[in-house]
């Protein structure tokens, strides 16, 4: 399991966390991503995002009041 701070990348973190999970993870591991809320859009992109990827969204919670973590199994390919 590896840890992912995307907050700097502000509603811009997508395609890094695309990005980190093909590259960081091993294929059936577990990533935690924690961006920044901004617009609640993001929250429901974001779980569209790792769907339309074919990975697994594990679980979308709100860390605090202004960030959100995604917990994602990359799919083994």
């Amino acid at each position: 399991m590896k840890r992912f701070d995307l907050r700097h990348l502000k509603n811009d973190f997508y395609d890094r966390m695309g990005e980190l999970i093909d590259s960081e993870l091993t294929d059936g591991e577990v990533g935690i991503f924690l961006f920044e809320i901004g617009d609640f859009e993001n929250i429901s992109k974001s779980a569209e995002f790792i769907k339309n990827r074919g990975d697994d969204l594990m679980n979308s919670i709100r860390f605090n009041h202004v960030d959100w973590t995604l917990v994602v199994k990359k799919k083994v390919r």
